[in-house]
Order: structure tokens, then C-alpha cells, then sequence
């Protein structure tokens, strides 16, 4: 139905089927031109870049992020390179002369989960992580956890990038005390997950970027920082010295609160793309809503084609799902790593692209699969029984 978005790399990879897209995403065609247009106006204002980017284009970006996840404090949006950068001055922002106690789970994404490992090699660190499985117990015991002492800062993610299992944040956040840092992972929500965070605006901070779902590319991350935060990074950048000064942050586009957050100066291209995107879909009536009815529609029939099969490995009793909202990706529970990484193999010869994270095998959904598409990839997994 939406192929037409995406011309350019559906013809560049007509021999095979994509369902990594929570991987890497296929971009619309828009974006080459937005691509395009950011060296057109790197030449045209050379020495005012900035200025225009600041007073144009990152006003623009973050009323479309915060109109997509119902935030009426758009200006509270910064942004960075990646989400390792704003996951370090999370960390940074806390009082490291002290015990720091950071509660999270055992299927946060590689930026956060690697730094929490590195810092718990510190002695003034203790990094709680709850199991997300089984998943039918998992809020009652992060909420045990919760109420079990003071945290310096709760980081979960909303999708679980290992499972696509969807976390009650707004349950979870209201668990919290109000002295924690909270501190929720969207990656794998943001333009996929219908999300309404107008209740914890104030409360939470929010980090995600356009490299998945917001099909905008590699270099737009940003985060949502609750206004008038008491919470001060450490490591700092560019705008630092800007956040103690409101006339001259007021011209960059962010709040002083905010603005602390923010990453040093980077390629914008990525913040170009994702405007192309998150304008296209408006265009095309395409809400978050909308998008995860199309994306639940294809994954229901995968399932029900899938189970025909009769496939030894591929089964629902090895899928990791809940009834209710899910990730748009579903996740296979495999014996074993080698096991998964042999199928993975099998499916790419095949001409059917997916991946793995451990014993889990990857199935990934979006608006350029066709009912088609969808019939022909079980085919291909028959095949490989």
C-alpha cells in the first residue's frame, strides 16, 4: 500500500526481501532529496548555518516529535549523534561522590547496558538489573524493586529490543519516587508504538532517534528533557556555558533546562530526514496509530501463514508476544545461538533479510511489506525446515 514511499530502496533490493527493518529501516524516497537540500543550505548560509538550523529547522523537528508522542513542552527536545551521548550525561548528572544506585532490566540496548557495566566496575556504582522474563510477573517485580530502597535513576525501555515486549512506563514511572531520575528508552516505540507521555511530561525523561521506526537515518537523536529538571550533567559540550545564559539559549531553540542536555555541534542531515519523514507521513495520513494498525494487521497474518507450516523451530509456543500492544518486530526464542545464527544464514541465502540478538531470531515489519511480501516470506521459511 505504501511501497510508492520507498522506490528507491525497494528497486535497489528487488532480489530480496527486508523484515530487518527494526534494524535498519529502509528509508522514503524523501529523504535523499531532504539529504540533498541540507548541502544546498550548508552553501547558501556557510557562516549563519547555525543560526537558520536553530531557528528554523530544530523548531520544526521537535513539534513533529513531541505532536507524535503528545508533548505540549516541544521546546524540551534537544538533540545528539546518538543515544549513547545523552545516556552518558544521564549517568553524569547524578553525585558521584556517593553510592549510586541505578535500577534497570537485562534487555536494555547495547549504549545504556555496556556504559552500566562499565560504571559497575566502579565501587561507588550498584547496577540492579530485574529479568524481563517471564514477562506475565515482570511489573510486579520491577515494581517490588522500586519500593525496595531509593534510586538514583530508573532507566527502562519502553520496547525491549531483544523481545518487542511493550513496558507499562506509565505505570512504572508512577511507582517511582520523585527523586529518581526516570529515565525511559523509546528507540524502539518512537513512530511505532502509539505513545501519549502528556501524563509524565514533567516527570520523565525520554530518548530516541529516527534511525528505526522514524525512518530518518543515522545522526537524529534526541531527548526529551522534563522542564525545569534539577538535574545538571557533568559532561557537557558546546552549549554548556549557553545554559547559564537565557537570552543566548533562547536563540539556539532550547530552554536553559534543556539545553544543558544537548548535543556539541553535529551533521544536521539526519534532523533533515527525519523532518522529510515525519512530514511525508503526515501528508499521507500516516499517525503512529495508523502505522501500528497496518504493522499488528501483517504480523497477525505471519503468524497464522507461519503456523501452517508447521515449522520445527518457528512455532507460537517459541514466540515471545503479548496479547496486548507489541514492538513491531516479533521474536523467536531459539535452542541456541548457533542454531539461530544457522537459520538467519539459510533465510539470507534465500533472499529473506532478518537477524538475531543471542538465541533470538528477529522478524521486523513496515509500511513497504505488502500482503504479498508477507505470504512469500513463510514460503521461504518452509522451505527451510
Amino acid at each position: 500500500m505504501y511501497k510508492h514511499l520507498y522506490s528507491r530502496f525497494l528497486q535497489a533490493h528487488a532480489e530480496s526481501l527486508h523484515f530487518a527493518c527494526h534494524s535498519h529501516h529502509y528509508w522514503p524516497d524523501v529523504t535523499r532529496e531532504a539529504h540533498l537540500q541540507y548541502w544546498d543550505d550548508a552553501c547558501r548560509y556557510v557562516d549563519t548555518k547555525w543560526e537558520y538550523i536553530f531557528s528554523k529547522k530544530v523548531p520544526q523537528a521537535q513539534k513533529l516529535i513531541a505532536h507524535a508522542l503528545k508533548l505540549s513542552h516541544s521546546s524540551q527536545i534537544v538533540f545528539a549523534p546518538n543515544t549513547h551521548e545523552f545516556v552518558f550525561r544521564l549517568f553524569s548528572s547524578l553525585d558521584w561522590s556517593k553510592k549510586v544506585k541505578i535500577l534497570t532490566t537485562d534487555s536494555e540496548f547495547y549504549s545504556f547496558d555496556r556504559q552500566a557495566n562499565r560504571l559497575s566496575e566502579l565501587t561507588q556504582f550498584e547496577i540492579t538489573k530485574v529479568p524481563t522474563l517471564p514477562f506475565a510477573t515482570f511489573h510486579e517485580r520491577f515494581e517490588k524493586e522500586l519500593r525496595s530502597q531509593e534510586w538514583d535513576m530508573v532507566f527502562i525501555s519502553h520496547v525491549f529490543f531483544n523481545s518487542g515486549l511493550v513496558a507499562d512506563i506509565h505505570r512504572l514511572a508512577k511507582a517511582a519516587s520523585e527523586k529518581t531520575l526516570f529515565a525511559v528508552d523509546g528507540y524502539h516505540g518512537f513512530m511505532a508504538v502509539p505513545t501519549d507521555l502528556s501524563s509524565l511530561e514533567d516527570r520523565i525523561f525520554y530518548v530516541a532517534g529516527s534511525y528505526k521506526y522514524a525512518q530518518g537515518g543515522e545522526g537524529a537523536c534526541f531527548l526529551y528533557v522534563p522542564p525545569s529538571t534539577r538535574h545538571r550533567p557533568l559532561h557537557t559540550g558546546w552549549f554548556a556555558e549557553l545554559s547559564h545564559l537565557s537570552a543566548v539559549g533562547s536563540q539556539v531553540g532550547y530552554p536553559t533546562d534543556a539545553l544543558q542536555y544537548a548535543g556539541s555541534t553535529m551533521d544536521f542531515s539526519g534532523l533533515y530526514r527525519l523532518i522529510a519523514t515525519l512530514e511525508t507521513f503526515t501528508g499521507e495520513g500516516l499517525t503512529v496509530e495508523r502505522i501500528h494498525e497496518i504493522v499488528t494487521r501483517n504480523q497477525q497474518l505471519f503468524v497464522t501463514e507461519l503456523e501452517k507450516t508447521g515449522h520445527p523451530l518457528l512455532q507460537q509456543k517459541n514466540l515471545l508476544k503479548q496479547n496486548s500492544v507489541h514492538g513491531h518486530f516479533l521474536t523467536f526464542e531459539l535452542p541456541d545461538t548457533e542454531t539461530t545464527q544457522k537459520l538467519v544464514k539459510t533465510l539470507k541465502e534465500r533472499g529473506l533479510l532478518t537477524d538475531s540478538r543471542g538465541n533470538r531470531l528477529r522478524f521486523g515489519f513496515g509500511l513497504y511489506h505488502s500482503e504479498e511480501d508477507i505470504l512469500k516470506a513463510v514460503q521461504i521459511i518452509a522451505t527451510s525446515k
